[in-house]
This record gives C-alpha cells, structure tokens and sequence, in this order.
C-alpha cells in the first residue's frame, strides 16, 4: 500500500515515528513536497475561512498528494499527544474539514490519537491501526517500537542545537551545515508546524542565523526544565504546545546568555493570542518580540522587524559591556 502523509502540521514533530511505522508495516511512504506558494493557493481555495494559516496550508498539502496515486492519506485525529493535556480543536475536525471540502479524495486513515488519560493508548490505537496492513500483532508492535526509538532519536538531535525539522532532514539523510553565530543569542518560540515551515515562517530561523544570531528553540531546551518554569504560572496551560511555549520563554528568560526573544504566532489562532500575551508579562529580563503572521503577510516587514530587534540588541549588549 502506499500512504501519504502531508509535510504541515503534526509532521514536525512525528515524521519519523509515522514513516517508520508504517514501512516496518510494508507500506511505502509518500511525503508532499515542502510548502510553496502553490500549496498555499490551493489551501486558501479550499480550507474554510476561519482556519488558521498551517490548518489552510495543510488542505493543499492533501491536494497534492490526492494527484500521487495513493491508496490512503494518513490525516490523525489529535485530541492529546500528553497526559493532561491538549491539541487545538480544529486539529480535532481536521479529517472531517477535509473530506467535507476535497472532492476525490483517496480513503483518510483518521484514528483519533487521546493520550490526555494514559500515554499507553498511543500503542494499542497503532497496534489496531497495524492490522490493516498485517494480521501478525508481532511485526506491527515492533514496527510501533521502531519508529518511536527513530522519533526519540531526533529528539535526541534536537538537543545539540538543530531544529525538529533540521532533525527530521538529517533522519532523511540530507546534509545540514549551520552558519557560525558572531554574537547573539536569540530564543526564538511558536508551533514547529508555523516556525518550521520555510513558507508560513518566511524562513524566520534561517534569517536570524543568517544575521548572524545563534538560535534556540524550545525542543533544544532541557524539557524536564521547561516543565518545570511552566509550572510557576499560576494557572496550568493545558494547550501542549501553549504550555511549552511559556516554560521555554520563561526558561530562556532566566539565562544569563540569551540576548531576546522572539515568539511567532498565528492570525486566527486563540491559544497563540493568549500564550502570547502571558509571555509578554511574564518574560522581564528580556527584550521580547511578538510577530503575527497570516497568508498576507510581507516578507519585506519582517525582515526590517529583525532587522531592527538585532540592531537594538547588539546596542543593549554594546551598552551593558
């Protein structure tokens, strides 16, 4: 069988638990290719208005693959990917959204993924997934093993300094060469799937590299830490991905070689408008840049936007020495 599986959203984070999966299942994996401004005609055509950005960036992502020949399009239900914890609803809709917007669509696998009571589910829900490709309940688990040993090795890159998504390249076997930062150091926070995709981010975390700032992103950070500076607010965040954002600007907040930091947000998007305003009061000992971005943002805006947060830093540096 060949499955494919849209490179938005969750492919940030679980690319390489999925790909392993299902090829230790048999199957071959077909990606679409990396967001172009065609993907984001072809979504913005299609996906409801109120979506936000990578949720319509996502609906030209299918569109491609719908030309590829498949014989399914691997599109999960997200409810919570942690204990306690939860996905954006619109994550929730997302097969439904799709089927009732594409016309000609090859068949969704759309098992619903709910870890918010027991981190275990995640195994039985593949293992029931498996038997659609195997009847042998040996080789799907090992299959699930393997690629949550493949994912966790990404994590593990992830730690010495490289991006989720550079992660993921380097998994593929592509080559990465990083520039050399000659003096800031910059945190840079939001969702992988807007901050690592080149098109919605506009290349954000290149940019900032190529001006000459190292980068760190929250899946650098020691999470046990992020963990715990999100606890200290008084209220738990039960967004994942809001909750990690405020443990790692309040983190980066707190460590003497951090410069400033950056958080990137959606128009449309309601916990990036809350997350990003508790960050703004909560991170004091930083200069902290919000920018907000949409299908009509100018590229041009946003680099002057850095451009002139880099300038100010290295005068703030130049002036503390």
């Amino acid at each position: 069988m060949k499955v494919g599986i849209p490179r938005s959203l969750f492919y940030f984070y679980y690319y390489p638990l999925w790909k392993t999966f299902f090829e230790g299942l048999g199957a071959t994996v077909v990606t679409s290719s990396w967001t172009n401004r065609q993907t984001v005609e072809r979504g913005l055509r299609t996906a409801v208005d109120e979506a936000c950005f990578p949720i319509k960036v996502c609906f030209g992502h299918v569109q491609e693959l719908c030309h590829a020949e498949l014989d399914c399009i691997f599109i999960p239900r997200l409810v919570s990917i942690e204990e306690r914890s939860y996905i954006c609803p619109k994550f929730m809709g997302l097969p439904d959204m799709v089927r009732a917007s594409l016309p000609n669509l090859p068949e969704i696998i759309d098992i619903t993924i709910d870890l918010s009571r027991n981190g275990r589910t995640l195994e039985k829900d593949l293992l029931r997934l498996g038997r659609r490709f195997s009847q042998n309940i040996a080789v799907t688990r090992r299959a699930y093993r393997d690629g949550l040993a493949e994912w966790r090795r990404c994590r593990q890159w992830c730690r010495h300094g490289y991006t989720m998504a550079e992660a993921i390249r380097l998994w593929d076997g592509e080559r990465i060469t990083q520039p050399a930062a000659n003096g800031l150091n910059i945190g840079v926070l939001g969702h992988a799937y807007s901050l690592y995709d080149r098109m919605i981010s506009m290349s954000l975390v290149d940019r900032l590299r190529q001006l000459g700032c190292q980068v760190q992103v929250v899946e650098n950070l020691e999470q046990a830490a992020v963990e715990a500076k999100a606890g200290e607010i008084p209220k738990r965040v039960f967004w994942t991905l809001g909750r990690k954002a405020v443990g790692g600007a309040l983190l980066l907040d707190s460590q003497p070689e951090v410069d400033g930091i950056v958080y990137l947000a959606c128009f449309g998007c309601g916990p990036d408008s809350m997350v990003g305003e508790i960050i703004s009061r909560k991170v004091l000992s930083k200069p902290f840049m919000m920018l907000t971005i949409d299908e009509h943002t100018g590229e041009a805006g946003l680099v002057t936007r850095l451009e002139a947060f880099c300038d100010m830093l290295q005068l703030r540096k130049a002036a503390s020495l």
